[in-house]
């Protein structure tokens, strides 16, 4: 079988007495795009770090396309490209200029930086606004500016550190469109992120990172079937809410949630009840239901699991 495009092997890293890193394993196949999630300090960030060569790990080793990401480092960083959290690109710049100066500075001759730099213009349909100065440029454009900078040399496998962060649903959906394009061309994106539905609408597969750990790993279907189905009912009358919780903890063997004043929601065991026996405990308990539904589980909802935060990380 052919080896993954990245690997990671019981990577460890300290700064100080914080252990950022403490064993983390990743493999991801060539192709694909590979969410990594994980509250703030969980390890996503010095993971990136090292896989780009921007760090070296205490323990553990890594490789990119098979090279040693320290002993063999110029030659992971020929095939790579990194995109952090916040755009590189300079603001006195046109669009055209700065991809112009990142195709120089990674050593293409004069010719062929131009022409590369009009070509990713064209093809991310940045264009109309090249020879603008990116000062003028919205939030959604910069960070389009700023991945295809990481375009110049067509790099194997490309690291996103949460790149639509603080961004509106219409620019994340352009950066999407613009994910998916690479991968259908054969880049390998490693994808660090936040937001949940993000991972969901992009990644192959999943690694949940919590303490410098891989603590679950998977499709995002694979995850989700994990914590098993979800329940919902919103109840007719607010004053409800207390009957009905104790119907479902009797039904499930969970405490419910209350996700609004007059719904709630608990996680169903596999094997459970079925939604007419719910729907007739319910009406036992003289609760007029308006709704009862059965629906597979969201990833926020695995991440709070998975991680025992109470509330899902923004």
């Amino acid at each position: 079988m052919t080896e993954p495009i990245v690997v990671a092997e019981g990577l460890h890293k300290s700064f100080g007495h914080t252990h950022a890193l403490r064993g983390l394993d990743l493999s991801i196949p060539a192709g694909t795009v590979c969410g990594v999630l994980g509250p703030n300090g969980a390890g996503k960030t010095s993971a990136v770090r090292i896989l780009a060569t921007l760090s070296d790990p205490d323990a553990g080793h890594a490789r990119i396309a098979g090279y040693d990401v320290v002993a063999q480092a110029g030659k992971v960083r020929e095939r790579i490209g990194l995109a952090g959290q916040y755009a590189a690109v300079d603001d006195k710049l046109t669009g055209r200029g700065n991809l112009r100066m990142f195709g120089r500075l990674s050593h293409l001759p004069r010719r062929q930086a131009h022409l590369r730099a009009d070509e990713l213009l064209e093809r991310f349909g940045l264009m109309e606004a090249a020879d603008r100065q990116v000062t003028g440029y919205s939030g959604g454009m910069r960070r389009r500016l700023d991945l295809i900078a990481c375009l110049i040399l067509r790099p194997q496998v490309l690291f996103l550190d949460e790149p639509t962060t603080g961004l509106d649903p219409r620019s994340r959906g352009e950066i999407w469109d613009s994910v998916r394009e690479l991968v259908a061309e054969g880049t390998t994106v490693l994808l660090t992120t936040q937001y949940l539905d993000e991972a969901d609408q992009l990644a192959d597969d999943i690694a949940v990172v919590d303490h410098g750990r891989v603590i679950a790993s998977g499709t995002p279907d694979e995850l989700k079937a994990t914590i098993g189905d979800r329940l919902d009912v919103v109840v007719e009358d607010p004053a409800a809410l207390r009957p009905a919780a104790g119907v479902l903890y009797a039904l499930a063997g969970g405490d419910p949630t209350t996700t609004g004043e007059d719904r709630l929601s608990v996680a169903l065991p596999g094997g459970g009840p079925r939604l007419a026996d719910i729907v007739r405990e319910l009406d036992r308990a003289g609760v007029a239901a308006a709704d009862v539904r059965l629906r597979r589980p969201t990833l926020d909802e695995v991440f709070l699991r998975l991680t025992d935060r109470k509330e899902p990380v923004r």
